[in-house]
């Protein structure tokens, strides 16, 4: 009896610690669902990026497949900027990108190289879908941003809920 009140103690205070180190992304989540900002971090370095940032960019319109598993694909048309226009835009020097990894709401991640954001018409940071905003995870929707990889084939590094950018 004793050795399970000790496992429960040992299972609470894992639950409390775990807790406690997710609580800090508690704001960026909420802030980046409610008022569509998206941060880019490089090394110490942190901007955010509002929607307003991202509409003084090149727009550009363009259709792809999208793939969701256990249903058919759909032919789907986005609306973004590429996400090597935002990084650029934020004074980075994307010749000199070796890696980003970008970071969704509900914690999925995707790596990509350098490589890939520098190819052009490839890597795009969406926020609209057949003329309509993505919306919010909370409404049912796949935004307010999604990055969107063209030449993914298959779309499986497509990454909703889109609310930070890493950058090496």
């Amino acid at each position: 009896m004793k050795k399970i009140g000790i496992i429960v103690f040992i299972l609470l205070v894992a639950v409390g610690v775990t807790a406690w180190l997710n609580s800090g992304d508690l704001e960026e989540k909420k802030r980046s669902q409610e008022d569509a900002v998206l941060l880019l971090v490089q090394g110490e370095n942190e901007t955010e990026i509002q929607f307003e940032d991202i509409l003084a960019l090149p727009q550009n319109e363009f259709d792809a497949v999208l793939r969701s598993s256990g249903k058919a694909p759909v032919d789907t048309s986005y609306k973004g900027v590429q996400l090597k226009d935002i990084l650029t835009a934020a004074g980075m020097n994307v010749a000199e990108i070796s890696a980003v990894t970008t970071i969704a709401v509900d914690g999925y991640t995707v790596a990509l190289t350098g490589e890939e954001i520098r190819v052009d018409d490839n890597v795009y940071v969406v926020y609209e879908r057949d003329q309509e905003d993505l919306g919010t995870r909370e409404s049912g929707g796949s935004g307010p941003y999604q990055l969107v990889i063209r030449l993914d084939e298959f779309g499986q590094r497509w990454n909703k809920y889109l609310m930070r950018i890493e950058v090496e």
